[in-house]
């Protein structure tokens, strides 16, 4: 078998293993069972999810230095550890602090150390896909709250939500070192046989120039890109994250049915990685962001005046789309801008990015709530202000990046 036809073995298997890694984004069906458990706010609960969301980054980039010494497979070996043992501990949950140590720091630890391998990886074998692939690889990362909640609902009204963690944790580890095992390096700079990288062009996205971490900081462009993720995840982690308070308390339905919300949510998030990115390989990476913080500004907006459960899940699902769409992109965007030599450092450092929507994203939904009553309006206009600052960023990107192909082909004619 050849290694055009292997690549498509590791990119299953690194689907498989963000399914399970992916859970993580079920965290709002864990969420009002553990305020319950431990008598605390729905704020204080809500700071393990974000606590996770921002060490990912941590392992994200060590993950990526890591397995270019090592290889992908033992370091997502070592993730497994860290992520399925942080999930399983937080079956012995008794304090916030248990909590933010287990689900927070070791389970987004060994999340980092994970995706970092799976998605760098991954995008090295197909140079030629990108987008599409970056966005497939990304959706089983969404995937795992689409078949987490209805599952996790279920044990929890069976065996209680301590034990639930503990039987995931278990099924967490299994999966992931046993797809661990189909996962390869991809050999530097590999081009598929019979393709050939296209030339940049002035209206490409592509720079053709490998960059370092050191020398990616410099660039002033990243920052540009690393505030367009951080406005482009907001309302998508806002969501997420909440998505099952806010149906019960706001739209007034069972658990059960919030459950089926949040589960939807995550099939408009892993449709999105999949649709956008092989959108993004047709239209350019910059037209489909432009077209994605559109919808999801719009969206988060019409949030405010929704009563009904339908049209919250039209809403929702929409941010979940877009949302996945610009988690789908980026690791191809990065390496488009950065090259792909040095992604798997690279993409690390830009997925700072997420860290801090999921700092800000959840809090700022949690805290609105607690200070207004229940009310999420402010906050849904927060993430709606935050769409449209994506969209002016990406139309400064994308000025700037076409004058720099243009001066660089005129350069070399």
């Amino acid at each position: 078998m050849d290694l055009k036809t292997k690549r498509w073995f590791v990119l299953l298997a690194s689907v498989a293993i963000n399914l399970c890694i992916g859970s993580g984004y079920a965290w709002s069906v864990f969420a009002k069972p553990m305020v319950v458990l431990l008598g605390c706010t729905a704020a204080a609960a809500t700071l393990a999810f974000t606590i996770s969301n921002s060490f990912g980054p941590v392992t994200m980039i060590l993950g990526g230095r890591m397995q270019d010494k090592f290889g992908p497979k033992w370091v997502i070996v070592g993730g497994a550890f860290l992520f399925a043992g942080g999930v399983f501990l937080t079956g012995f949950t008794t304090s916030v602090t248990w909590l933010y140590m287990s689900y927070g720091v070791l389970m987004g630890l060994g999340m980092g150390a994970i995706y970092s391998c799976t998605i760098a990886n991954t995008v090295k074998f197909f140079p030629d896909k990108r987008g599409l692939v970056s966005g497939i690889a990304t959706a089983g990362y969404g995937a795992g709250s689409i078949l987490v909640p209805p599952l996790a609902n279920a044990l929890i009204a069976s065996q209680g939500i301590l034990a639930t963690f503990r039987t995931l944790g278990i099924a967490y580890f299994i999966i992931i070192v046993v797809g661990s095992f189909f996962v390869m390096t991809a050999p530097a700079g590999y081009k598929p046989e019979g393709w050939n990288p296209p030339a940049p062009t002035a209206t490409s996205t592509v720079s053709g120039e490998d960059k370092n971490w050191n020398q990616m900081l410099a660039d002033p462009m990243f920052y540009v890109l690393l505030i367009m993720l951080t406005a482009g995840a907001f309302a998508g982690l806002m969501i997420i994250s909440q998505a099952s308070p806010i149906a019960q308390e706001v739209i007034k339905v069972t658990p059960a049915v919030a459950a089926v919300a949040v589960s939807m949510i995550a099939l408009a998030n892993t449709a999105g990685r999949i649709f956008w990115g092989w959108i993004s390989d047709k239209i350019g990476r910059y037209v489909a962001l432009t077209i994605m913080y559109i919808i999801s500004g719009v969206a988060v907006f019409a949030l405010t005046g929704i009563s009904s459960y339908a049209a919250f899940l039209i809403a929702a699902m929409l941010v979940g789309l877009c949302f996945g769409g610009i988690m789908g992109i980026f690791p191809a965007l990065t390496a488009d801008m950065f090259g792909s030599k040095n992604n798997g450092v690279n993409y690390g450092i830009m997925f700072s990015g997420f860290a801090i929507a999921g700092l800000f994203g959840p809090m700022t939904a949690a805290t609105v709530k607690a200070s207004h009553n229940g009310d999420y309006t402010i906050a849904f206009i927060i993430a709606a202000c935050c769409s449209v600052l994506g969209i002016v960023l990406t139309l400064v990107v994308r000025s700037k990046t076409k004058k720099n192909q243009e001066a660089a082909l005129a350069a070399k004619a």
